[in-house]
């Protein structure tokens, strides 16, 4: 899992911002779930909700990020909960 400088550096990098709230947002539950935290905003959903909240380039952001902590796909809602899938 990346840290969220890791996050931001590469927003940075692809869209030229570094959506920070997105990242903090998205890893949110960390604290108290660990890599589990995954299920509860890394997915389809997730970045639907962002891109309400936030916009199509928060979105992005969002996408970003859930594909490097999600071996490369941003999975359904269902797949994110499936226990163990992405820690």
């Amino acid at each position: 899992m990346a840290k969220i400088g890791e996050h931001c550096a590469d927003c940075i990098q692809i869209l030229g911002e570094e959506f920070k709230e997105v990242h903090l947002w998205l890893d949110e539950f960390f604290p108290a779930l660990g890599p589990k935290h995954r299920s509860r905003r890394h997915h389809q959903d997730a970045v639907e909700e962002i891109r309400q909240r936030w916009g199509d380039k928060a979105a992005k952001a969002a996408v970003i990020h859930i594909m490097k902590d999600c071996h490369g796909k941003v999975p359904t809602k269902r797949e994110a909960t499936l226990s163990g899938l992405f820690s």
